[in-house]
């Protein structure tokens, strides 16, 4: 298997922003005073440090993550196929279709071999474009070949260093959000140092790069502040406009690059959802938000052949619901505390209805099963009755779709993050309430009017939707794993804006009666910077030594069974195995799969779980019947899944295979009652012995420490 080992020699004061106070040069029809000349030119060479600042810090942290890269794998050393072996699982899948097209005699037929693609699953002919996020692939590959670069720069370098790019785009994005919240750009220096230092829980991109969140995320973090941004007060119509139009372009290239975009695009409907009906968001921004997410995952859809995943998801039915709910609601905003209310209760109660009957028709309609095994491993992980379902205990038994490991808040500690954001959430958690009980309140909104302001200064719309934002993110992180990412980014936004707003010292300061403007102002900027002085002293020999240490890529195994394939075997030999090493030979080798990685479609589930019976304890004739179905012409056997000890008893692969087959497992421990032990040894063991009943439908054509390779025998 692939691993890394040690590489062997030889081979001062700033102003407050261009965020107007709320409190002056304001006139009461809402529009904004002129401030003093001095006052504008400083305002102007402090967006332009800050904008340097920024700019440098996103090209800096691109730099490091490509360093990173290099430096643990050695890329630039390297032989092609060992470089295309580092991108593993589906990463594999993905960059294959970028060098299928950057290879491919012309553009145009290029796209045609994407669009009827028959190579990716064997006795199928399937559309890419359709079924896959890969837009990105096809935009770079055509790029790389109009562009005057192909004597310079390999194809494999743009790719990569278009990924390392993104990261700029993407510290920027977290930079630009956090200044806007505080209304000073050291709170997105801080940010941004924070992203850095906690690289480990805040991106993987030096060792996934392909990987659709590392797309995606970038151009998320660009839509949540121009959402920021659209939630300011006082925009001029052509502010908001601008804004308007740069949430669409980020909400669309966000769903262009993901395929679970609209999972967490759904989180952020609600977060609007409940803002707007603790009436702390103004309504019409929401609308147009809902309209955006709406429009531009339509727009997706019809780029992706009208993809009936996009049409039957949950995000469109929510949305659409919310609207008619309000349209039947109107007067959903008034009445007392209790009126109010009894209306949310109801609003609630029909948006969820409605979700629920809208997204059910337009399943029946599609005939949509795409999505299933996601619900399925959600009503499973969540408690709602076990399962034997192969696909959903094939989630549930990996770490990445996990509970939230502890280790996490300890290393996010040691940088001050976890401490700051969880001291800036419980304050703004306290003052959301208040805000939103006297909001409901509506009689008690004039006689509390003073205190209200108090609290609604930390607490504008845009920081309201940070914290909502960041509260459900958080929720989803601690509950898989691997969707943390999206919450440790926004959560060095949060923890850095609290730390550097005026808004919040002040109200801390007013509670504790220790409030002067001096004294706000003093605390606002020597905290930070007190805390970017810890932070420098304490992780930059850190990050100096791991710049420093040097390996290289090293699987003589994988490398040695792509070369064979590509010696051994006719360029239409159709093969089968995991679906993590299928995506390797695809991309390695050019052969065609009988399955892959890319999981969102039930008809490629049932076919793995049929291929993956090589693993169970089916008989050799059984075996040969199935994997002769889909046309294999060699089988892949891994001794890592054969005798697999990664995973504990009761979630390893030849596990799951005999549940859902109703055998019992191997080993000591409890088996369920109704399961019975299996006619037949399992096959990856048996057919090592090389008995007669074996031999008669394998032959053994490849084989090393960790590969054997069998050759199917064509009987008529």
């Amino acid at each position: 298997m692939t691993t890394i080992r040690q590489r062997r020699v030889g081979k001062g004061t700033e102003a407050a922003e261009d965020q107007p106070s709320e409190e002056t040069n304001v006139k009461p029809d809402g529009k904004i005073l002129p401030g003093p000349p001095g006052g504008k030119l400083w305002n102007i060479l402090s967006i332009t440090v800050g904008g340097i600042v920024a700019i440098s810090l996103g090209l800096l942290t691109s730099v490091y993550v490509a360093t990173l890269h290099e430096n643990d794998l050695w890329f630039s050393n390297i032989k092609e196929v060992e470089r295309e072996i580092s991108f593993r699982t589906e990463c594999g899948l993905y960059y294959s279709y970028y060098k299928q097209m950057v290879q491919a005699a012309s553009i145009q037929q290029g796209l045609h071999g994407l669009v009827y693609d028959n190579k990716t699953e064997s006795v199928r002919t399937i559309n890419i474009l359709e079924r896959m996020n890969v837009y990105q692939e096809v935009f770079l590959s055509i790029l790389y070949r109009i562009l005057p670069i192909q004597q310079y720069l390999e194809p494999v370098y743009f790719y990569i260093y278009t990924l390392f790019g993104l990261q700029a785009v993407y510290v920027i994005a977290l930079y630009v959000t956090s200044w806007l919240l505080s209304g000073t750009w050291l709170s997105g220096l801080l940010a941004a140092c924070w992203y850095i230092t906690n690289r480990v829980d805040t991106t993987r991109v030096e060792f996934t790069i392909p990987l659709r969140e590392n797309w995606a995320l970038p151009f998320f973090a660009v839509q949540i502040a121009a959402i920021t941004y659209l939630l300011r007060t006082h925009l001029q119509p052509a502010q908001e406009r601008l804004a308007l139009m740069a949430v669409f372009i980020a909400t669309f290239l966000f769903s262009l690059t993901w395929q679970f975009n609209q999972f967490m695009m759904l989180i952020q409907a609600l977060a609007l959802f409940i803002l707007d009906c603790l009436d702390m968001l103004p309504t019409a921004k929401v609308t147009w938000l809902y309209i955006i997410q709406i429009s531009a995952l339509l727009l997706v859809c019809v780029l992706q052949f009208f993809n009936s995943m996009i049409l039957g998801s949950l995000l469109i039915s929510f949305n659409v619901s919310v609207l008619i709910a309000r349209t039947i609601q109107k007067n959903l905003k008034k009445g007392g505390l209790l009126s109010r209310l009894g209306k949310l209760i109801l609003h609630v109660l029909l948006v969820l209805c409605l979700t629920l009957l809208i997204n059910k028709f337009i399943k029946k309609i599609l005939n949509l099963e795409s999505d299933e095994h996601i619900f399925k491993f959600l009503k499973a992980k969540f408690g709602f009755g076990a399962t034997r379902d192969f696909d959903a205990n094939l989630y549930l038994c990996e770490e990445a779709f996990g509970l939230l490991p502890l280790n996490t808040f300890s290393r996010l500690s040691s940088t001050l993050l976890f401490y700051v954001y969880g001291f800036v959430l419980f304050l703004l958690t306290v003052a959301a309430v208040i805000v939103a009980f006297r909001n409901l309140s509506g009689s008690n909104q004039v006689h509390f009017k003073e205190k209200k302001e108090e609290y609604a200064v930390t607490l504008k719309p845009d920081a309201a939707y940070s914290l909502v934002h960041t509260v459900l993110f958080g929720c989803l992180a601690l509950s898989t794993m691997r969707m943390k990412y999206l919450w440790t980014s926004h959560m060095c936004v949060f923890a850095s804006f609290g730390l550097c707003s005026a808004e919040v010292w002040k109200l801390i300061l007013k509670c504790l009666h220790l409030y002067t403007s001096q004294r706000t102002q003093v605390i606002k900027y020597s905290v930070p910077i007190i805390t970017l002085l810890y932070i420098s002293f304490k992780f930059w020999p850190g990050i100096m030594d791991e710049l420093s240490e040097l390996r290289e890529f090293y699987d003589p195994d994988t490398v040695e069974l792509m070369n064979w394939i590509k010696s051994n075997t006719p360029n239409t030999a159709v093969f089968a195995g995991s679906m993590q090493l299928l995506a390797g030979v695809k991309l390695c080798t050019g052969r065609t799969l009988t399955n892959h990685p890319h999981y969102e479609d039930k008809n490629l589930r049932e076919r793995t779980k049929q291929i993956y019976q090589i693993y169970a304890k089916r008989s050799p004739g059984e075996v040969h019947g199935i994997l002769r179905s889909f046309g294999t012409d060699y089988v892949i056997l891994e001794d890592s899944i054969c005798y697999e000890r990664r995973h504990s008893r009761g979630c390893r692969l030849r596990d799951l295979l005999d549940v859902a087959n109703g055998h019992i497992m191997d080993g000591l421990g409890e088996n369920e009652p109704d399961l019975k032990p299996s006619l037949y040894p399992r096959f990856c063991e048996e057919i090592k012995k090389n008995l007669p009943s074996y031999t008669m439908h394998f032959t053994r054509v490849f084989q090393n420490k960790t590969f054997h390779v069998y050759k199917l025998a064509k009987h008529k």
